[in-house]
This record gives C-alpha cells, structure tokens and sequence, in this order.
C-alpha cells in the first residue's frame, strides 16, 4: 500500500508540474489532465493508476475520484487523439475519428509548395484533395476553384467534419482548407505548412468564403 501511495504522489507531483507550466492559458477538466499524461507517457499499457477500481487514480486539481466511465472512455482514445483534442481545446469525443486525425499527424507540418503533392511540398488545395481521398474515398478537382464547384454550399454553423472551407486570400477562391471542430480546419498554410487554424481568427474570418460539401 505504500508503494502505490508513494506512486501516486509521483504521478500527481508529475501532472502539478505540467499544470503549473499550462494553467495560465488553459482550464483542464478531468479528461485533459489525464491526456496530458498520456502524451507524456506517464499513462501507458498496464499502468495501475488507469485501473478503473484502482481508488488511488486522483484528479489532481481536487484530489477526488475519477469517474470510473471517464476512465472508460480515455482507454478507447490515443494519444494522437488527445493531442488533437487539446490543440482545438474540445472534448477527446470530439475527434473521435482516429483515421483522420493520424492522417493530420502524419502530415503535420509538411511545407507549402505551389503545385506540390506530396510530402516533400504541398499546396492547399492538393492537401485537401488528399485528405478527402484517404480518409473518406472522395475524388474532387485539383483547385481550390473547381473544388468550390462541385461543393453544395454550407453555412458556417452548418460545417462538419469533413467539410471544405474557402477563403478569398489573393483574389477569389484561392484557399481551401478541411473543416474539422469547434471554428478550427486544417490546411496548408504558406508560410507554415500544414496546419490547424481557426475560422474565428482576424485574418481567415475576414476572408471566408464559405463551406462546401462534396456529395458522391
């Protein structure tokens, strides 16, 4: 008993210390305070504090119990997902497609290169072309331009997951991204490459479109 006491202090000793570099900017619920564990490997594979009838397995901003169904829900997640989550500041359920998000992982800051396709450089409208493709099994046109075409057009608080958005950056539709949650879509920004951004920044909120949905 005292060494998973002793454990246990190590374990919240860890999770104070990324809270005291974090909490300036962020309010952690019980669900992001376990990621931040998981990202750091403090949680992995059989760690008895991921027990659900473990009654050492503390939130340690009030030092109560985890909900045993919270504990549930975290085990089905990894850790890419967690990140994800924390990033767009959303509930883990939230990016519950784990397809897609290791897709985003896997490309996560590949350049921007005009005309580019691949991961040596890629511009925005091949990215989501790309992602499209992958992850869902749809074929669209290779611009940004013929991409809004074929889109049925979607109101902003109407976009999901999956959903193309359009911004007017140099003169028409000349950037496209992927909508995922809460504002935020990921794209191949020029100046930092692939990318998570939100639509309710100054710069893409004075310059969108709209949304398209591509129905094959």
């Amino acid at each position: 008993m005292k060494n998973i006491v002793a454990l246990c202090a190590l374990l919240l000793a860890c999770c104070t210390g990324i809270l005291k570099a974090q909490t300036s900017k962020h309010t952690f619920n019980n669900q992001q305070l376990l990621a931040i564990n998981v990202i750091n490997n403090i949680t992995q594979g059989n760690n008895p504090f991921l027990n659900i009838s473990n009654p050492f397995l503390l939130n340690s901003v009030n030092n109560k119990p985890v909900e045993a169904g919270i504990v549930n829900s975290i085990e089905t997640f990894s850790a890419t997902q967690f990140k994800y989550a924390m990033m767009m500041d959303v509930e883990v359920e939230a990016v519950s497609d784990a397809l897609l998000y290791n897709f985003i992982n896997d490309w996560y800051g590949t350049r921007y290169r005009m005309g580019g396709t691949t991961k040596k450089g890629i511009d925005c409208s091949a990215f989501s072309g790309t992602l499209l493709s992958s992850i869902y099994g749809l074929s669209i046109p290779r611009t940004a331009r013929e991409q809004y075409k074929i889109c049925e057009q979607i109101n902003k608080d109407e976009l999901m997951t999956g959903d193309l958005v359009f911004f007017n950056t140099c003169g028409g539709i000349s950037h496209v991204g992927v909508f995922l949650t809460n504002n935020r879509f990921v794209h191949a920004s020029s100046s930092k490459g692939i990318m998570i951004s939100s639509l309710d920044d100054t710069y893409f909120s004075k310059r969108f479109i709209g949304g398209g949905r591509v129905n094959q």
